[in-house]
């Protein structure tokens, strides 16, 4: 049997990945993919904890995360492909150059 302490541990685990991805990741794409990771084990302790008192608060919060993860990503997206069109590149180091 599955308890919430096993889903608790594997979404802290998911989103220690996604903060070690955001700290250290020097593609912008991954970084995205990392806040999405990180989104998406919130979604998980949510999805958790609803099942466990037994109401639908925690999964109608977890549509309102996957709208805006969505909105996130599209933003994202457009971004990176600005940059990319802009100095070809998508690497985090050369927006440090470009800050000042």
């Amino acid at each position: 049997m599955v308890s919430i302490n096993h889903y608790l541990v594997l979404a802290t685990f998911m989103f220690l990945c996604g903060t070690l991805g955001v700290l250290f990741r020097r593609n912008l794409l991954l970084v995205l993919m990392s806040i999405e990771l990180m989104l998406n084990s919130v979604n998980l302790v949510f999805v958790s904890g609803s099942r466990l008192l037994g109401n639908l608060d925690g999964q109608v919060m977890v549509f309102f995360i996957i709208t805006v993860a969505a909105c996130e990503a599209g933003v994202g997206l457009a971004m990176v492909i600005a940059l990319f069109r802009r100095y070809g590149t998508v690497d985090t180091n050369f927006l440090r150059i470009l800050r000042g």
